[in-house]
């Protein structure tokens, strides 16, 4: 699995073998995502995809991208839609390659119409045709764990739809804590909102704003935030710098999420509502708007009027069962998709397929 120089750990605990490239500098990358607090979401939306995705870090995972494509020798490369140093180096080599979704499908369309500049400056290091990247982003086949429901209407080309493994149902929790006879709500912003200095303070005030609520809570912080850091904890309040979400979820009332990939869709999967406060990534609020649109929760911003509706929305989640029952209509279609074995198959077919390909063009007079 070829990821940033930093990923190692989160690479090979997962049991794979780590081919590294370049990260951002940290002074690079600290400094932009200091930005964002003071754009409008369009803005840090492009700033996100376009500047940091599309340019910066594929530009410095370019080198360490061709070195281990040219050591692996790769037949198929399977690259998520934001990581697009692979994908030049495939259209460079003529590797076969697809796309895992890592969201819905509409942030699919609007990172592909955002990274249009980016995409060119690689087509001009790799020394490839204008627009070969632009286009090969288009036309890639794709293979996505979000059901039909969540994605929207049919587009094209039509997803290989597929699930992760369900949650654990016997999933374990920490030490107990607040009233064992309250519901549980899990809180979670991700694994980046915790090291960015301009976003700490909004965990102090979901923690003061759940504070005297009938419920137990649970909260993240991600391994960027010390929860010592966050002060005096609610006695409602159990916070830890991670825990497993598969472990949470069949224990779960209702979550409190930013509208990342993995809480969203574990959410999902697992028939529990959600609270969505998207914070500074596109993909946060069109997952937002896709949950609000099936009816499995609801969206804030995450701003001092949003921490005051936030009791109420919690206690609708808890009271109102449309939210719960829309969540477990989403869990129902996921629980019927391919399970992920099953997709190995269809990725060694699409290898093979663009090696005969290949083979035939080659052999045309």
């Amino acid at each position: 699995m070829a990821a940033p120089t930093s990923f190692s750990y989160t690479v090979t605990s997962s049991g794979f073998e780590h081919a590294p490239f370049d990260d951002v500098p940290t002074e690079i990358m600290g400094s932009i995502f200091g930005r964002l607090p003071s754009l409008s979401q369009d803005e840090a939306n492009r700033v996100v995809i376009g500047e940091i995705f599309g340019r910066l870090d594929a530009q410095a995972a370019l080198p360490g991208m061709r070195d281990i494509a040219k050591d692996w020798c790769p037949d198929l490369i399977l690259r998520e839609p934001c990581e697009f140093a692979s994908l030049a180096v495939a259209r460079h080599r003529g590797i076969a390659h697809a796309t895992v979704a890592i969201g819905v499908r509409a942030m699919t369309d609007a990172v592909t119409d955002i990274v249009a500049a980016p995409l060119r400056e690689l087509d001009e290091l790799m020394e490839i045709p204008h627009g070969s990247c632009h286009i090969a982003m288009r036309t890639a086949p794709i293979f996505s764990t979000v059901p039909q429901l969540l994605d929207g209407p049919p587009s094209s080309p039509s997803p290989v739809r597929y699930r992760d493994q369900p949650a654990n149902a016997t999933g374990h929790l920490p030490l107990a804590w607040g009233n064992q006879k309250h519901p549980l709500v899990y809180v979670s912003l991700g694994s980046v909102a915790g090291s960015l200095a301009s976003f700490k303070d909004i965990y102090r005030s979901i923690l003061a704003a759940l504070a005297d609520q009938p419920i137990r809570v649970l909260l993240t912080t991600g391994h960027g935030l010390n929860p010592a850091d966050l002060g005096a904890v609610p006695a409602n309040t159990k916070v830890e710098q991670w825990w497993p979400q598969a472990d949470v979820m069949p224990h779960a009332a209702a979550v409190v999420g930013h509208g990342g990939f993995g809480t969203t869709m574990c959410s999902l999967a697992a028939g529990v509502p959600q609270i969505v406060l998207p914070m500074f990534s596109l993909d946060q609020g069109l997952n937002a708007e896709r949950v609000v649109a099936i009816g499995a929760g609801l969206s804030l911003e995450p701003n001092g009027e949003a921490m005051r509706a936030l009791p109420n929305a919690v206690r609708s989640l808890l009271t109102d069962t449309s939210y719960k029952n829309a969540a477990a209509a989403a869990a129902n279609e996921i629980a019927q998709l391919l399970p992920a074995e099953q997709i190995v198959p269809l990725l060694e077919s699409l290898a093979a397929l663009h090696q005969e390909t290949a083979t035939a063009t080659d052999e045309t007079p």
